[in-house]
């Protein structure tokens, strides 16, 4: 019996002459599977370097580096205060300004929130659902993450609400407000002037505290909040303080803005 042209011998009968020795295309493919599986497993140990590739270490130091931040940017900001409190403090001493003047310099930084405020107080106190929470009420759907967590148009419902309320200061966690403060979230966590926070988010503003509760109660962003509240859970308080203070504004003044290219 002759060997077959791809079978793994040497000799050959017939002719005489020697017959080179054919691979099947199945065997090339296998050794090309092998050697591509090859390369991936150094690639990976090379990249990995020992460690579990499959934990996403770079999300972790993204968030502990946007903590520091906001550490660092708190610092800054009391920093920035006490040299306001001392150059204001030297300004006076000078004696340059007449009484009047004073007295237009002191209602401006009050108008513009500079200055710490004192009056009767109201807060608002806004919190995520419970992870497991389930809809209370008959004919609403199980619901989804995006409905058990804070929005930032939550938090601009209650701000906006209390401005329309009277409100003569607004105070969002432990920072006050001014006219160019922007509340931002992103994702469920509230980035207020460079600082980052987690709910429960509290605003307290100072007002007539009949209003300042009337105007949330006819704000109809914050009623439509309210159906989350009642079915899903999320977190609804509001407080009489009775008198408080609000820190006056420590951060920067400056404004920024683009400008056309020349």
């Amino acid at each position: 019996m002759s060997n077959s042209a791809d079978s793994p011998g040497t000799g050959s009968t017939g002719s005489g002459t020697g017959r080179r020795l054919r691979l099947r295309p199945v065997r090339i493919l296998t050794a090309a599977v092998f050697a591509l599986a090859g390369l991936i497993f150094f690639t990976s140990f090379n990249t990995a370097k020992g460690t579990d590739i499959r934990q996403d270490g770079s999300l972790l130091k993204l968030s502990d580096l946007i903590q520091q931040r906001s550490r660092k940017n708190k610092d800054l900001d009391e920093s920035n205060a006490a040299l306001r409190g001392n150059v204001e403090s030297l300004a006076k001493s000078d004696g340059g300004t007449s009484k009047a003047q004073d007295r237009t310099l002191t209602g401006l930084e009050s108008s513009a929130g500079t200055q710490p405020l004192t009056g009767h107080g109201v807060t608002v106190t806004l919190n995520d659902a419970p992870p497991n929470a389930t809809a209370k009420l008959p004919g609403y759907p199980p619901p989804q993450p995006d409905y058990l967590v804070i929005h930032q148009q939550d938090l601009q419902a209650v701000v906006n609400a209390l401005w329309q309320g009277g409100a003569k200061g607004i105070k969002v966690m432990d920072q006050r407000l001014i006219s160019t403060s922007a509340v931002r979230c992103v994702g469920n966590t509230l980035i207020l002037q460079g600082r980052v926070y987690s709910p429960p988010y509290k605003i307290t503003a100072i007002g007539d505290s009949g209003k300042l509760q009337q105007a949330l109660a006819d704000s109809k962003a914050i009623q439509t909040y309210m159906v989350y509240v009642n079915v899903y859970g999320l977190g609804w308080k509001v407080t009489d303080d009775g008198t408080v203070t609000l820190p006056g504004y420590s951060g920067t003044v400056d404004l920024h803005y683009a400008k056309p290219v020349q």
